[in-house]
């Protein structure tokens, strides 16, 4: 029960993925597709970190840098 709950959980995050940043891949060559597909990714979980800060009134600070 827990490798399908596992399995579960990554064909989630892929249908979130899909639904609000499409199925398809844009790019024409390999390198680029998986360029893509990363970027996706990265998106996705930026976006999640962000909501979750919403929702538990999170304050962060980030890291700034001055004269750049």
């Amino acid at each position: 029960m827990g490798h399908y709950h596992k399995r579960s959980n990554v064909v989630s995050v892929f249908s979130a993925i899909k639904k609000k940043f499409d199925e398809s891949v844009k790019s024409k060559n390999r390198i680029a597709q998986d360029n893509e597909l990363l970027y996706k990714i990265i998106a996705y979980n930026i976006n999640v970190l962000i909501h979750e800060m919403v929702q538990l009134n999170e304050s962060t600070r980030f890291l700034t840098f001055n004269g750049l």
